[in-house]
């Protein structure tokens, strides 16, 4: 223990330089300001928090990310089930959805991973990406773009 006499609240707090701090108990300690060099926390994303109040079941209260796994995981099923062009679809669909729950929702619970900008815009991008590929794949595509046939053939050598 230490021989120190315990601060009281009536003492006048001296500090020595301006990255001075009160410790615990009060007295004054010298700060650094470099990062820690282990994290022993971090912030909630904002819109982290519960979807649903808290006395509400688990699953109600994370409602927006279970949905999305839903469609990803019926999307997944209809893909194995050899329906490749529709569950890729769905999958697309599932993200771009995602991407619009965290825009419209103010609390989404677990579908909030980063800011809410950078959500939105990689779940948009991922998302709109599979959709393309997937109206893009062959046989018989839904969706043509005269330039990358072009540049295919420019590319690859016969």
């Amino acid at each position: 223990m230490s021989a120190e006499r315990p601060f009281e609240p009536d003492d006048d707090l001296e500090v020595r330089d301006a990255v001075s701090a009160p410790d615990a108990e009060g007295r004054p300690r010298r700060t650094t300001r470099r990062f820690p060099l282990f994290t022993r926390d971090t912030a909630r994303p904002e819109g982290g928090g519960r979807a649903a109040p808290g006395d509400a079941p688990a699953p109600a209260r994370q409602w927006p990310i279970l949905l999305v796994l839903v469609l990803v995981g019926t999307g997944l099923l209809v893909t194995a089930l050899d329906a490749f062009r529709a569950g890729t679809l769905l999958i697309g669909v599932a993200l771009i959805g995602g991407g619009l729950l965290r825009w419209l929702v103010p609390d989404v619970g677990m579908l909030a991973v980063r800011s809410r900008f950078t959500d939105i815009v990689t779940y948009g991008v991922l998302g709109t990406a599979i959709v393309l590929l997937a109206l893009m794949v062959q046989p018989k595509p839904l969706l043509e773009i005269p330039f990358l046939k072009d540049t295919l053939h420019f590319t690859v050598d016969n």
